[in-house]
This record gives C-alpha cells, structure tokens and sequence, in this order.
C-alpha cells in the first residue's frame, strides 16, 4: 500500500462532507483523510494503485484545491 500526500483548501466539516462522496466513490482508495488543524490542510491518501493524478482530479472536480506534496 501507498500513502500520497496533498496540500488543499478543504479546511472544515462541510468541506469534508463535500469531498466524502468523491472520494469513497474511488475504488483504489482504501483509505483517506484530511489534516485541518494544519495551515497546509493536508489529505492523506492510502491506496494499493496510488495514482496521484487520478486524486487531483477527484478532488478538482469536487471544487477545491489541491497539489502533491513531494
């Protein structure tokens, strides 16, 4: 399994409520979860077929910001 890492703007509850449907609904996923107590708001992906491509894009069309954290 691979952990990615992503700096975003998804910074509250309803902004997790938003998401939550985007990415539950991407079958790789396995599991995922976002660091709001942080500046950089990170979401934290694990999948066994880490694309981080395919999670930008998830998460861009759900209507926030996102970039990978290298």
């Amino acid at each position: 399994m691979k952990t990615l890492k992503f700096k975003t703007n998804i910074n509250c509850g309803g902004c997790l409520a938003k998401i939550s449907p985007f990415l539950n609904a991407e079958q790789t996923i396995k599991k995922w979860e976002v660091n709001t107590s942080v500046p950089e708001k990170v979401l934290t992906v694990e999948s066994d077929d880490a694309n981080p491509d395919k999670v930008i894009s998830i998460v861009q069309k759900a209507g926030y910001k996102i970039e990978e954290i290298q």
